[in-house]
């Protein structure tokens, strides 16, 4: 075989970089390196897929890649672990003191003593005088023997900076031991010496749940008192409760609680708002569940239990027209459009659409002819309510359709174009508990299929395709065009009772019978913006005014509260919701107060409707 030994000798083969060549061997023939061209790419490949590649090794000499064999792997792995690099070298043989072993009669060098080892060192003679001669003179202070005495320290010692503790800054001191009282006496008073029942009920208690760890003992004399037998195990459990127990340094912060109060502007800013009760409206004689206004704001409508609707003068409080209905009133609501006089009076289950005649002649005379002009389709569909033309002495007092429903419809609202009425029938696992009309068309639809819940009461939003429709714990919205569910609202209260959309339609307010008024805040969460908790009993009704920024509402405990809620063009700014005026006036009623509330179209005013059989406006 070809030798290629290196012959170059021990010098930096760094010198051969820029060479072909690494050496020479012994007849002076250069050996030339491998060819290398591995780059970074080729030596992970290799790492990956080249199972010997951990053992393979470059040699400096040749450039040739070597494979260590295992006992070289081995030896590598005994050197880098600090062991010899042999396997059978036994570095804990016996050692053998080869001179005191084997008694020698001959001394191994049998070289005769210096001189010098019998004569004192006048050197050492110098130093030591000159060691005297300084502790004479002070200069030298011989060391002082240790003290060997055990030092002890307070574990719990005062924060001293040169205590060893000092570094130690939370610490707590520990808590001083309870002083013994009367009952741990030699000589109690008697009234603190168990009688035999306390004894046998304190010998069944756990020892955790004992008043005391001992029974009181009365001695005759302090002579005649034993060694106390549990004082070793006190020490101990002493001991054991000061070191074991973690004391935890509560850091208190000096907070003015005046700025813990979110800085509100004063409500005598914030006017126009409702203050003072300016008008009674009397005439019912049982509650009245509902009130709406109409969209000039000149008349008010009322519904009641004595089963009739009534229609008042606003600024003077005048009951122009009484309408006999079939049964209790549940719902009233006027017409949103201007061009259009209807009002929908819910009662059982009927929904009737009045024409009150009050105002324009026009207006009025228009509706009618609306009403009569309608012709029916050829193919009639089948529909879950039936509509009919009132006539007789029915449309000689103002009624126009009726619309007979399946069950008892508890609530009913206007879309703001005028042309939709959306009734609820609040019954629980029905599919029908919401229906919409289309007075135009005459035609009912029931928009869902199931209702997930007790619906409450719904809502059209009042510029954009939604309906809102609020179940006992959650108001769902749901995009009318796309027939799809847009959000989910979580009101985080037990039981809504009502709900009413900000005029810009960004912001939802729902009262609940837990007395929580819950705004919403639709851009920025399905979870309350802020919760109000300012009425006492149960919320009956929320209410926004069109223009102001103002919304009331309306509880059992008699009162309205009107807040000031500005919401702000800037997306940025949440809502300012500031709670301005309490507005008392309803008597309670059989445990109930106000039951309807609602605004003014254009005035800060607010009409409120109690069980005292009143509507009262507050200006």
């Amino acid at each position: 075989t070809a030798d290629i030994r290196n012959t170059v000798g021990n010098i930096p083969m760094e010198w051969y970089k820029d060479y072909p060549h690494i050496g020479y061997d012994l007849e002076g023939k250069k050996i030339f390196k491998p060819i290398r061209n591995k780059d970074e790419l080729d030596e992970f490949l290799d790492k990956m897929e080249n199972p010997d590649y951990w053992r393979t090794v470059q040699d400096k000499m040749t450039g040739a890649d070597i494979r260590l064999s295992d006992e070289q792997v081995d030896l590598v792995h005994r050197l880098q672990q600090g062991k010899f690099g042999d396997v059978n070298f036994n570095e804990y043989e016996p050692a053998i003191d080869f001179f005191s072993n084997e008694v020698m009669i001959h001394p191994v060098t049998n070289r005769p003593q210096d001189k010098r080892s019998f004569i004192p060192s006048l050197i050492e003679k110098e130093k030591v005088g000159k060691l005297v001669h300084a502790i004479k003179m002070g200069w030298i202070k011989p060391r002082r023997p240790k003290e060997t005495t055990p030092q002890y320290y307070d574990l719990w010692a005062k924060e001293d900076p040169n205590s060893i503790l000092g570094r130690h800054k939370m610490h707590v001191p520990a808590p001083k031991m309870k002083l013994p009282g009367h009952e741990e006496s030699y000589n109690p008073p008697p009234e603190y010496l168990l009688s035999e029942e306390e004894r046998l009920a304190w010998e069944q208690q756990d020892p955790e749940y004992r008043k005391l760890s001992f029974l009181p003992q009365k001695f005759a004399c302090l002579r005649a008192v034993p060694a106390y037998s549990r004082f070793i195990h006190e020490q101990f459990e002493r001991c054991l409760d000061l070191y074991l127990c973690p004391r935890q340094r509560k850091m208190r912060v000096n907070v003015n609680p005046e700025d813990l109060i979110p800085k509100l502007p004063k409500p005598k800013d914030l006017q126009p708002f409702p203050t003072t009760q300016s008008l009674v409206y009397r005439g019912h004689s049982s509650l009245v569940r509902s009130i709406s206004i109409s969209p000039s704001g000149q008349w008010l409508v009322s519904g009641s239990d004595d089963c009739t609707v009534r229609f008042w003068e606003v600024s003077t409080a005048r009951c122009l027209k009484t309408v006999e209905v079939g049964g209790a009133v549940k719902g009233v609501a006027w017409n949103p459009n201007p061009s259009i006089c209807l009002v929908a009076v819910s009662y059982d289950d009927t929904v009737v659409l009045l024409n009150p005649g009050l105002g324009d002649r026009l207006v009025c005379t228009a509706t009618d002819q609306l009403i009569s002009s309608y012709e029916e389709p050829e193919e009639v569909m089948d529909q879950s309510v039936q509509w009919a033309v009132a006539e007789g002495e029915g449309h000689e007092q103002g009624h126009r359709l009726i619309l007979k429903h399946p069950k008892a419809v508890r609530q009913v609202t206007w879309h703001g174009k005028g042309d939709y009425l959306a009734c609820v029938m609040p019954d629980n696992g029905s599919s029908l508990q919401v229906v919409i009309h289309q007075v135009s068309k005459r035609r009912t639809q029931n928009p869902f299929r199931k209702n997930k819940g007790l619906v409450q009461c719904v809502s059209f939003h009042p510029i954009r395709p939604y309906f809102f429709v609020a179940t006992q714990r959650y108001v769902r919205v749901y995009n009318l065009i796309k027939q799809e569910l847009t959000k989910k609202l979580m009101a985080n209260c037990k039981w809504i009772s009502s709900m009413a959309i900000h005029p810009g339609g960004d912001n939802v307010i729902c009262g609940s019978y837990d007395c929580r008024l819950a705004w919403f805040d639709l851009d920025l969460s399905t979870k309350p913006y802020k919760v109000l908790r300012h009425h006492k009993k149960a919320l009956r009704s929320v209410a926004y005014h069109r223009h102001y920024p103002l919304f009331a509402s309306g509880s059992d405990d008699g009162s309205v509260i009107v807040c000031h809620g500005m919401v702000y063009n800037d997306l940025l700014q949440n809502p300012l919701i500031v709670p301005v005026k309490v507005l008392k006036g309803h008597t309670i009623t059989h445990d109930l107060g106000v039951l309807d509330v609602t605004f003014h179209p254009t005035q800060p005013w607010v009409f409120s409707s109690g069980a005292d059989g009143t509507v009262r406006l507050f200006t």
